[in-house]
């Protein structure tokens, strides 16, 4: 494949990872998922445990869950009226982002030094 061509396959590929960029943009995102990390809870967790880690209110909490859950890096369960919170076993959203920052490597380790001006050459 060309390099044009790599580049608009790389572009493509970005836009596939918008959501999972865009979850963990966000510093509370960031903290919440350290502290799920931390709570190694197989089961799952409920909004009102990761409340209580992060000094978030309730309905900030579950809005955070719900774009993380949208992005494919948390999954839901629901028993009865609760709704327990885990870590996506698949991790096809991480895979695809790992795949697309290696590939991004390859493709600006093989552009040409630009830190000298054409002056200095």
């Amino acid at each position: 494949m060309d390099a044009q061509k790599e580049i608009e396959q790389l572009a493509t590929d970005f836009e596939q990872c918008r959501k999972v960029l865009i979850a963990l943009g966000d510093e509370n995102r960031q903290h919440m998922i350290l502290e799920m990390m931390k709570m190694k809870d197989c089961y799952g967790v409920r909004v009102n445990e990761i409340s209580k880690k992060i000094h978030l209110s309730r309905p900030a909490v579950s809005h955070h869950l719900q774009i993380l859950k949208q992005a494919g890096i948390l999954n839901m369960r629901k028993e009865g009226t609760k709704n327990y919170y885990y870590f996506d076993p698949d991790q096809t959203s991480f895979e695809l982002l790992i795949n697309v920052l290696q590939k991004t490597i390859f493709i600006t380790s093989s552009l040409p030094d630009r830190s000298k001006s054409s002056d200095e050459e």
